[in-house]
């Protein structure tokens, strides 16, 4: 006799990232339908930017993505710096480079240590979760603030970097370099890990185009390296050598391996840039004259992106050239997999895979309840 049962998973889920309900209708432990509930922030960032000051919103546009702020701090000042034809210092744009690939280290470990959690690996996220706290370490040092760091801002970034922070950002690199790895072993290679994700949660190419998927997504499905730090670079990310990992099967066993190895062209990008970078010069450049808090931008519209560790990620920025937004849009890099991905896709899953689901597709909630 069939009968279908109404299950909830969140808002608090040691499976979900952030405060995010998705009501599962399920016959046995098979999932019939799904339907996602964002709101349980109770904020409405794209609103609360255009009621606030241009720099009082630097405050605020980190928490659309706890994992990793920092990407809104940058899109934003991209936007702000275009519409107000702002020079950014050359020293600037290379410490921007450390602040975004630590940033997207940190977010890869939380999710190869994430992975756990579904699996019954618990030493995963207790591995991941320390080797992260060496990196709020080091943004600690730099920024003053261990998770929302307000460091990247128009014009530049807020302060140089500390004396001596290169040599503990190149131990770092050493160390992570050498426990790679044994993550590899644990993870990657554990039989129990492999069990419950090769060949489960595929995600077709046609998927990706239709739902708008990009960043580990598309590039793991469709091995085209599509990746905004190459196709239209921003801050130096053109004077650097890296490589995209790519596949043409999406499994989530795929998507862990290529989170793995992104960790390691990070690791390599950043050396380049302590490598390359000026040594000494201005790391901000002066928007106004007075108070920047009376700043006024001017009159104009502009869509800048880049690529956090879910795929593009955007904000389109209409100024009528008054001291705060007229409009802003967020595009955030989960929205597709993560609003009408768990409605269509999610249905035909296993119970118990719907916390890897939402882990490899990379779904950050607060992107979507923007």
């Amino acid at each position: 006799m069939k009968r279908q049962v109404k299950l909830f998973l969140g808002p608090n889920h040691p499976g979900m990232h952030g405060n995010f309900s998705v009501h599962l209708y399920v016959d046995g432990d098979i999932v019939e339908k799904a339907r996602p509930l964002p709101g349980m922030l109770h904020r409405g960032f794209e609103k609360l930017m255009e009621r606030r000051l241009w720099m009082n919103n630097l405050a605020l546009i980190p928490r659309i993505c706890v994992p990793e702020p920092d990407i809104n701090e940058m899109v934003y000042a991209m936007g702000v710096e275009t519409l107000a034809k702002v020079d950014v210092p050359e020293r600037a744009h290379w410490i921007r480079m450390i602040i975004l690939e630590l940033a997207r280290i940190a977010n890869h470990l939380m999710s190869l240590g994430g992975i756990g959690g579904p699996t019954g690996l618990y030493t995963g996220p207790n591995w991941a979760i320390a080797d992260r706290d060496l990196i709020l370490d080091i943004f600690e040092e730099i920024t003053g603030a261990r998770v929302y760091h307000m460091y990247i801002v128009p014009g530049g970034v807020r302060k140089d970097l500390p004396k001596g922070i290169e040599k503990k950002i190149e131990n770092f690199l050493d160390y992570l370099e050498k426990r790679l790895p044994e993550y590899d072993d644990l993870i990657l290679k554990n039989p129990m890990v492999q069990a419950r994700t090769v060949d489960n949660i595929v995600l077709p190419e046609e998927v990706c185009w239709e739902l708008g998927v990009t960043g580990i997504g598309l590039r793991s499905s469709s091995g085209k390296p599509y990746d905004i730090r190459k196709v239209d670079p921003y801050a130096r990310y053109d004077e650097v050598e890296f490589e995209v990992p790519t596949a043409t099967y999406s499994d989530a066993y795929t998507r862990l391996t290529i989170k793995y190895k992104e960790i390691q062209q990070s690791i390599r990008i950043i050396r380049q840039v302590l490598d390359k970078m000026p040594k000494e010069g201005p790391v901000r450049a002066r928007i106004s004259r007075g108070s920047a808090l009376r700043w006024r931008v001017p009159k104009g519209q502009v869509f800048s992106h880049i690529e956090c560790a879910r795929g593009e990620y955007g904000y389109y920025i209409v100024s009528d050239g008054s001291n705060m937004p007229y409009r802003i849009a967020v595009r955030g890099a989960s929205y597709p997999q993560g609003l009408l991905g768990i409605e269509k896709y999610l249905p035909g899953t296993r119970i118990d895979d719907v916390a890897i689901w939402l882990d490899t597709m990379g779904v950050c909630a607060p992107e979507i309840d923007r």
